[in-house]
């Protein structure tokens, strides 16, 4: 998967670098060429280059990649400029940042396919979500661990946590089990409420609503969700 980030400010950085200490074939772009110069070594290319710039970014082969993410929150045209060329351009996945839900709207016009705004963790969080989407949520607890949410693979249905050992086969240990469920709210809508369950069973059988909330270290959690990402691709 190729991904191209513009705008190199913290959280464009971040995002970049993670997307690329993932496995991710990253290009990172700015106008600065200190930002640039910073992150290099962090990334698959570089590129000092204008995101308004059509010639600039065919030259650069953007028009090629796999999603495009516009990490420019400050600069409301800009932001909104390189959106729709990026669109323009053919760029099958577009997610722009927006600093206010005015612009959000917005970008979402002019041809993002996603707009996102800055939380804690914000670029590393995206950068999993792209990477993985079978995984619904990451989140770092300490230098080399972290906690998951992720969906269970085919070959894990039907079965209980005590057949599938995930601790004696991974060393990773499920914290909880959250369950999705078609419910009806009050304006008498379809919803789907969680239940979430923090002390599942070793008999519990899994189902295809369900969502596991795993913790251990990173290279095992990996081992764990590699399967599943190869399923989700297939």
């Amino acid at each position: 998967m190729q991904y191209v980030v513009f705008g190199l400010g913290r959280f464009g950085a971040k995002l970049a670098t993670s997307l690329f200490a993932r496995g991710g074939e990253v290009m990172a772009v700015d106008t600065d060429e200190t930002a640039v110069e910073r992150i290099k070594d962090h990334a698959s290319h570089v590129a000092i280059a204008d995101c308004t710039d059509e010639i600039a970014l065919r030259n650069l082969g953007i028009q090629d990649m796999d999603v495009a993410i516009v990490a420019i929150g400050e600069n409301v045209e800009t932001s909104i400029m390189a959106t729709a060329l990026l669109k323009r351009l053919g760029v099958p996945r577009v997610l722009s940042r927006a600093v206010s839900r005015a612009q959000g709207q917005i970008l979402l016009e002019v041809g993002a396919s996603e707009v996102f705004s800055l939380e804690d963790q914000m670029g590393e969080q995206l950068a999993t979500r792209l990477i993985a989407p079978h995984i619904l949520e990451s989140i770092t607890l300490s230098s080399g661990h972290s906690l998951i949410e992720v969906v269970p693979p085919k070959d894990f249905l039907g079965k209980s946590l005590k057949e599938l050992n995930l601790r004696a086969r991974f060393s990773v240990n499920v914290i909880a089990i959250k369950r999705r469920i078609p419910a009806i709210n009050e304006r008498g809508e379809n919803v789907i409420k969680v239940e979430l369950n923090d002390l599942p069973s070793p008999d519990q059988l899994l189902t295809p609503d369900d969502i596991l909330v795993v913790v251990g270290q990173d290279e095992r959690l990996r081992a764990l969700t590699e399967p599943i990402a190869r399923e989700v691709q297939e």
